[in-house]
């Protein structure tokens, strides 16, 4: 079995309180920006999950080919990433009836197959083997999962099981303080712990997402979605801007960490 080596630069940007920050904000982002493609233009969640698949390929395969960490491409993947996963929840969940729970069992399901294909092929699925254009593919793949369960666990736990937008982002959020909390007082793997932080993150951005885009009548605060994305990628490019961000591994964790 091959193991991954420091055979290049990494291409995550090092883990730090900036990058959950910015993290919960494009996968915010994701949320109103998918909505207002599929939603406000009325496109549909086929068709625009269409045009956030070809925007994700053509982002990542960009940034897979670069040599080094490019701050604003990365997190321009990432947002492909959850702009997809939001029109490909939506669709998979109420356009083709699956529904949440159905949904989300399925995406759990792909999720785990991609963490558990990767750790068999490289022997890990720390953040800090991302060294290579093959455990980057593998890198992406997950995290695109990541964020289409994220987008279906935030509506069934904020449609189906009653909590609206506000107790799911509540819900959400608690649960990243225990991660959190795990981090800092137990000695839990620090792959575990991102991968989870990672997922929680997403159902976390798309509540907020809903709470501030649905109608009022339906439990969110009625902003114009695309003023509320323009506002959002704002806040992230400010974040780039001001906080610069570098290539760094998960602390704590070397490439030979599972």
């Amino acid at each position: 079995m091959h193991r991954a080596a420091d055979i290049g630069a990494s291409k995550v940007p090092e883990v730090t309180l900036t990058f959950w920050v910015i993290k919960v904000a494009a996968t915010t982002l994701g949320e109103t920006g998918g909505d207002a493609v599929s939603m406000s233009l009325d496109l549909g969640y086929a068709v625009g999950s269409l045009i956030f698949i070809g925007l994700l390929l053509v982002t990542v395969l960009t940034q897979i080919r670069a040599k080094t960490f490019h701050p604003f491409l990365y997190w321009m993947v990432i947002i492909a990433t959850t702009m997809a996963g939001t029109t490909m929840a939506d669709f998979a969940d109420r356009s083709l009836g699956i529904g949440y729970a159905g949904g989300s069992s399925i995406l759990f399901a792909l999720l785990a197959a991609s963490l558990g294909v990767w750790h068999w092929s490289e022997g890990s699925v720390s953040v800090a083997s991302v060294v290579s254009p093959r455990v980057e593919a593998f890198y992406w793949i997950t995290i695109l999962f990541s964020q289409t369960l994220g987008t279906a666990l935030g509506d069934w736990m904020a449609d189906t099981n009653g909590l609206g937008y506000e107790g799911g982002a509540i819900v959400f959020g608690v649960a990243l303080a225990l991660v959190a909390a795990a981090y800092y007082f137990t000695d839990v793997s620090r792959t575990l712990l991102f991968w989870s932080a990672f997922i929680l993150t997403r159902p976390l951005g798309a509540t907020v997402g809903d709470l501030l885009d649905k109608p009022i009548e339906h439990g969110g605060l009625a902003f114009n979605r695309f003023t509320a994305s323009a506002v959002l990628a704002a806040f992230i490019v400010i974040c780039l801007l001001l906080l610069p961000q570098k290539a760094g591994k998960h602390p704590g964790e070397s490439a030979e960490t599972s």
